[in-house]
This record gives structure tokens, sequence and C-alpha cells, in this order.
């Protein structure tokens, strides 16, 4: 059965991931450009990807870039949001912009027949964006409503607590939306010369494709990228995961305790070894139930209804994290068998029935991640921009199976800093 599901896996893969790599020159730039054609259905889909240009770079104004997409959103200045709203209903076009760490996106997606009109409209948004007082004070109000709320989401404030725990005096310490005295603090001015800095054409990948042809698309394409700036490209360093474990304890009026820790995983984001971390992660904690911290913590122990952890692997930095939640009483037990369990796993490592289940459910699972065309089209960006190759998945699935107990189990012990675990808690004072 399992090489079956393997070998279709394998057949599937090859049919989705048809994208290829092409060059679009534009006065002294070249822009990347990830196209897939699709004939199956009458779709189209644009990303404009403005690498090195996410919150990572909000500098001493946390929160500035995702309040610059939300305001991005509000249509034009001469339309207003819902006019502008309403023009894109009508011919059902999505124009939503968003930011992530590292990136910040603008993303059209609408039937192949509307997608001249659709970069039309996106044309209009890029040169008259609705900057005004009005809507930049609503933007800035949602905002800082949605951070008041987030102060009686013990699980936002854990999981916020434990960044500041791990990346201190560094640009990972915040959360997107960034915090009250951030926000409260920010202009409509600083909102459009922030703009200005991501909108920037030295720093944007295009991944796209449909029902459409490539040529025709780059000539429609033109009027877009007038609109944006020349600016010098940006970047941003590495930042390290803080290996110093630390214990943050915060008391509210709470029911249980929330319970989230962090460690350094330390490993590149195209490292040759990046399949062996997947699979140790799925073992250790991301799987669910079977995962070690699932099945010691709450199957054997009756200590929480979940626990999870996993490792993350970016340009910007590299960490294991996880979560759990439980009663007040079991915090302190909770909290240890945490730490006893990652050294355990790096100690001794997986046994080969922990192996087979994690090969057999990521083989099989794989196709799922790649159903949508969209999906298709960020997946091709994530491998370019991490440097690998459009057909790394495939390669990397035989790589997963042919892996043994001995390399993976070698691969975890010469990862001690994960021991290294910090905490953030979330709990009631007695």
């Amino acid at each position: 059965m399992k090489k079956i599901i393997f070998t279709i896996t394998i057949l599937l893969q090859g049919i989705l991931m048809g994208a290829i790599l092409k060059d679009i020159k534009y006065n002294d730039t070249d822009i990347k450009v990830i196209f897939e054609q699709n004939n199956n259905l009458p779709i189209f889909n644009l990303q404009l990807i403005f690498k090195n240009s996410g919150y990572i770079n909000d500098k001493n104004k946390a929160g500035i870039t995702r309040l610059s997409a939300r305001v991005l959103n509000e249509g034009t200045k001469k339309d207003g949001a819902v006019a502008f709203a309403r023009k894109l209903e009508n011919k059902a076009i999505s124009i939503e912009t968003h930011t992530g760490l590292e990136t910040f996106v603008i993303e059209i997606s609408c039937l192949k027949e509307q997608y001249k009109d659709a970069l039309k409209y996106l044309v209009q948004i890029l040169k008259d964006p609705n900057f005004t007082e009005e809507t930049f004070k609503k933007q800035q109000h949602l905002t800082i409503s949605k951070l008041q709320q987030k102060e009686d989401d013990f699980d936002w404030v854990a999981s916020n607590n434990l960044k500041k725990i791990l990346y201190k005096n560094t640009p990972l310490e915040n959360s997107s939306m960034g915090n009250l005295q951030s926000v409260k603090r920010l202009t409509l001015n600083e909102i459009k010369t922030r703009v200005g800095e991501i909108l920037n054409i030295n720093n944007l990948i295009i991944a796209t494709g449909g029902d459409i042809d490539y040529d025709e698309l780059v000539k429609q394409l033109q009027p877009v990228l007038k609109q944006l700036h020349n600016n010098k490209a940006s970047g941003f360093k590495h930042i390290a995961t803080s290996d110093i474990s630390k214990t943050d304890i915060i008391y509210k009026n709470t029911q249980q305790s929330y319970i989230y820790f962090g460690s350094p995983f330390d490993l590149k984001v195209n490292s040759k070894d990046n399949y062996k971390a997947k699979i140790a992660s799925f073992i250790l904690g991301s799987s669910g139930f079977g995962s070690r911290l699932m099945e010691e913590i709450r199957v054997k122990n009756g200590l929480a209804y979940s626990a999870y952890g996993y490792i993350t692997n970016k340009k910007s930095s590299c960490a294991f994290q996880g979560y759990l939640q439980t009663k007040l009483d079991n915090t302190n037990k909770a909290k240890q068998m945490v730490q006893d369990i990652i050294k355990d796993f790096v100690k001794n490592g997986i046994v080969k029935k922990e192996l087979d289940a994690a090969k057999m459910f990521l083989s099989g699972s794989e196709p799922l991640r790649t159903e949508t065309f969209s999906q298709r089209l960020n997946r091709a960006f994530m491998l370019y921009y991490k440097g690998l190759d459009f057909d790394y998945p495939k390669k990397e699935l035989k790589l997963i199976e042919n892996l043994t107990v001995e390399e993976l189990n070698k691969f975890i012990k010469k990862h001690t800093e994960i021991t290294k675990l910090s905490f953030s808690i979330v709990t009631r004072k007695d």
C-alpha cells in the first residue's frame, strides 16, 4: 500500500507542478516571473510578491506594514472603499493585499474574461490609493480595537510574549499587528512613505498564470509595472533564536494555563537536511494524535486536550515552537513533561514504527497541499524564494521514502539546541 500511495503522489506532483521561470525586462530591471499555464478552468491569478518587504522591516514602527496593507485594501480615493468594492464584485474580481513576515503580496483572482479589467483596477489602486485621513483613522481604529480584544485572548498573549523572549530587541519580537503604543503613534504620512518603500520594482517577484497567453499578459502588465517605485532593493539579516532558557509567567483571571514554548533549531532554509527536519517535526509534535507530545501529555497522562510542536524554518529565522493548555494545578507538571519529552527525543531518537507512519502520511497527503491553482503558484514561489527547484517536492518525497531510522536519529541527536527551551505561560495566581 505504501508503494502505491507513493507512486500516485509522484504522478500527481508531475501533473500539478507545471510552473516555469521566466523574466520580464522593464527599463533596467529584470523581474523574475513564475508562470503556470492552466487551461483546465477559465481562471486567472496574479501575485505581486515584494520580497524583503514584510513586517520584519517595521523597525520602530511596529504594525505599520500590516496597517499599510489594510489601507491599500480600501479601494481608490476617487471611488471610495464601498463604490470600488462594488466595481470588483460586479465582475467577480478579487484584489487583496496582505503582508507576511518577509513578503508583501498583492493578489488578483478572477475569471479569464475579466483579467484585463482586473489589471486596470489594480492600476487605479496603485495610482490613486485611498490615502485619506478618514480611511487611515478607520483602519487604525480597527487595529487598535483588535489589539485591545487580543488582551483577553490568552493564547495570543502567551504566544506574543514568547516572541519577546526568543527574539528580544529584534524585529521578530512583535506581531504583525504591532502593539497599542506603536499603532496609536502612526500617521497617514508614515503609511504613504511605507507603501512607497514596499512597492519597489527591485524587490518584485511575479507569480501568475491561468488560462492565458504569457506574451499577451506581459503586455497587459506594463501599466501595472509603471506604477511601481524604482528604489534600492531592500533586505534583512537572519535573526538567531535565543538559546538562553527562560520562563516568563503572566498572571490573568483564567481557568486554565496556556503554555507556549520554543527553542533554537540550527538549520538553513535551503539545507539538504530539511526533509529530515520535516519528518522529525512531524513525529515530535506536528502530527496531532500519534506525535510524541500528544501521546505523552494527553493520551498517557491526561494533562491537556491538545499539545503541538513544530519546526519553522524561514530565511529570517529557524526555531522549534509549541503549545498546550492544561489545568491550573498541572502547570508545572506539564511544563516539566515537555522538557523531558524533548530531551528524550534528542537522546534516544525515534523508532521504525514512527518513521513508517510519518512516511505514509506525508507521501499520501502531499497532493492536498496543491489542490487550488493559487496554492500551486504560492508553492512555486516559495520553492524559488528558498533557492529550490520547482521539482523539489518530488525529490523530497523520494528522499523521505529512502530515509532510514539510523539516518534520522543521527540528525536528531546533532540538534541538542532544541532542548534549550524557553516558556511563556499565562496562568492564574493562587
